[in-house]
């Protein structure tokens, strides 16, 4: 009932498929909440309209209003959020929680891509392949790391400050340029396995969630992350 009370909301407001934000009245000079880069529906059928709907324009909408209305006054929102994150275990839980949710859901919108098909590629493959062996190793590896997450989190590929790429998972919204993760880095890949970003459809088989992710996958975006971490580290 309540799926259908929100679909017949959108068709009335002409805004179906289209995404929209809530509570747009909040904004920051520093930190942007960036427009959704395709329809909510584009990505069918490996996640679908309402899903994104609710997953963008509330859930990573609250992440974003919740996290400037924690460092405001504060001086951080003036800082860059990478350098927030390297200190983040002296800031409140309120800066960490919301501050990750804000990131990374960014980070994993851009990772996604209606342009099925796509597989790695250049420098990024060469090095998939040096440090996993093959790109069906990395995806065994990966999935696992999602697929094994206790709770709600995250899976990453990730450039550690050698130059080398990492499997990982962080819980919560936590992630791998935090000073308290376990292994740190620079996000590249970002998979996000709370129960919002797939139960709708998938319910509890978030193996099937996962398989379906890869169809979705944005490598050229991720090729660019790949390069650009590996400048920073120069």
């Amino acid at each position: 009932m309540r799926t259908l009370l929100l679909t017949l909301s959108l068709v009335l407001a002409g805004l179906l498929g289209k995404p929209y934000s809530l509570n747009a009245q909040i904004t920051s000079q520093s930190f942007v909440f960036q427009d959704l880069p395709y329809d909510y529906d584009a990505l069918e059928p490996y996640i679908d309209a309402t899903t994104m709907e609710i997953h963008y324009s509330r859930h990573h909408r609250a992440y974003y209003n919740n996290f400037l209305n924690a460092v405001n006054g504060t001086g951080m929102e003036k800082m860059a959020i990478e350098d927030i994150f390297g200190n983040i275990s002296s800031y409140p839980p309120a800066v960490r929680n919301n501050g990750g949710g804000y990131y990374n859901h960014t980070l994993f919108w851009e990772n996604m891509t209606p342009q099925t098909g796509g597989k790695p590629s250049g420098k990024l493959e060469k090095a998939i392949k040096k440090t996993f062996g093959s790109t069906e190793a990395f995806k065994e590896v990966f999935a696992k790391a999602g697929a094994t997450r206790f709770g709600s989190g995250w899976a990453w590929l990730s450039l550690d400050k050698q130059g080398d790429l990492f499997v990982s998972s962080t819980p919560n919204q936590d992630n791998p340029l935090m000073d308290l993760a376990e292994q740190r880095g620079i996000p590249l890949l970002a998979m996000d396995v709370w129960e919002h970003a797939y139960y709708l459809k998938y319910q509890n088989k978030r193996a099937d969630y996962i398989e379906a992710f890869w169809n979705v996958i944005n490598w050229k975006e991720v090729e660019k992350r790949y390069e650009k971490a590996l400048k920073q580290l120069k």
